[in-house]
């Protein structure tokens, strides 16, 4: 992670908040996907406002015991190497099994050709992928944490 990068945008951040918003604002850093080439690729969709929405597993967040995503939480994107590139925040949370996240939310996830097909097939293997480094499999009623954000600083 490139500490040094995250605080100079987090703190260049703060400087366009008034005072009250900007005691109480925190974050999360952390790239996209699983490797540079995805990191890089998703972020650059974000840059150029075709991805508005991620969605993660949410086994993920109980086996790191980690929070789930909350409306109005920043987070600062990076590229794989922890390189700052954007601020998010949070919008809307939804937690749904995957067999229901919808073509709209998978549309708003900005990849390939925006279809419910690539996202769906897509997502199956990037999930197959994560959940092999524990010796599990994907299953479609797995619980996906769904997440719309807006940029607001780069």
């Amino acid at each position: 992670m490139n500490e040094q990068s995250v605080k100079t945008m987090w703190q260049n951040f703060l400087q366009t908040l008034v005072p009250k918003e900007a005691a109480k604002a925190n974050y999360e850093a952390w790239p996209f996907g699983d490797g540079p080439e995805l990191a890089d690729e998703l972020a650059t969709l974000v840059k150029a406002g075709e991805k508005t929405a991620t969605c993660s597993l949410y086994q993920f967040y109980i086996d790191d015991s980690e929070n789930i995503p909350k409306v109005g939480e920043y987070n600062i994107i990076t590229d794989w190497y922890g390189q700052a590139i954007l601020i998010t925040q949070t919008k809307k949370v939804d937690i749904v099994p995957f067999n229901e996240v919808s073509a709209e939310f998978a549309f708003k996830e900005g990849e390939g050709d925006k279809s419910y097909e690539y996202w769906r097939r897509e997502h199956i293997k990037f999930f197959n992928r994560e959940l092999a480094e524990s010796n599990r499999s994907f299953d479609e009623n797995m619980l996906v944490v769904c997440e719309e954000f807006e940029v607001v600083f780069e």
